[in-house]
């Protein structure tokens, strides 16, 4: 069910848009909102509320495979994990944008910016931080900082943003999390936690008309599988996960 299943443990392809007022809350607003995704797609029962009003709807967890749109204070996200295909991610997320206006009042004035994010998981049981720092700078200049004897990396997180366009108006983001905490680090006591690569295409809206959310989400998304694939997935996806592999 997972498109890279070659290249990472688990995939998910998710759309953020993100406002600069906050979202509707009244109880009316946010069940119209959800009623409108279950009804489409029948099996996103799984609805609860989380801390400072968030609200989640999701398909059950379990299979490894799922859907999820979430409605925050100042954006509204929808996506897919270990999707059969990038194709099958597209109607729910398309759907949650086409709803922004109607239901939840979203237009180009209130938009600060739209993402269109594609998240690689990897899961390892030990120091995440020496992982990432053996994949990308220990043949580099910080190969003499990171040899130092008796030293451990703590915190290794790469991230790198770049402008597309003069106006700076879209954005790519490439940056790697890791989730290795100095206690784990002291006790030699790790969990199974993930490693992800995050890659994400941002267009920020203002300064005059903008095409719809939808139109620019489908712009978004092929500008990242073009970049994901020349760039992203050979330097950073593929040896990341061939450290892994050797731990």
């Amino acid at each position: 069910m997972n498109p890279f299943a070659a290249v990472c443990d688990d995939f998910y392809l998710t759309s953020y848009l993100n406002t600069e007022l906050e979202l509707p809350r009244s109880r009316d607003t946010v069940l119209h909102f959800f009623e409108r995704i279950s009804k489409a797609y029948p099996t996103m029962t799984n609805f609860y509320g989380r801390e400072q009003a968030e609200f989640v709807l999701e398909e059950d967890k379990e299979p490894g495979s799922y859907r999820w749109v979430t409605l925050e204070s100042l954006r509204v996200a929808s996506g897919y994990l270990n999707p059969p295909s990038l194709d099958d991610c597209h109607p729910q997320n398309e759907l949650v944008l086409d709803m922004a206006q109607p239901i939840l009042s979203v237009g180009s004035l209130d938009c600060e910016a739209l993402d269109v994010m594609f998240g690689f998981d990897f899961h390892y049981k030990g120091n995440h931080d020496d992982v990432v720092s053996e994949a990308f700078a220990r043949d580099g200049r910080f190969e003499s900082l990171l040899g130092m004897a008796g030293s451990k990396v703590v915190e290794f997180e790469p991230s790198i943003t770049m402008a597309l366009d003069d106006q700076c108006r879209t954005q790519v983001r490439v940056s790697i999390v890791t989730r290795t905490n100095s206690y784990q680090i002291r006790t030699n006591q790790f969990s199974e936690d993930a490693i992800s690569v995050y890659f994400t295409v941002r267009r920020y809206w203002g300064l005059g008309s903008e095409a719809k959310f939808v139109d620019s989400y489908r712009r978004q998304f092929e500008q990242g599988v073009e970049l994901l694939h020349e760039h992203v997935i050979p330097n950073i996806v593929v040896p990341l996960g061939e450290v892994i592999s050797t731990r």
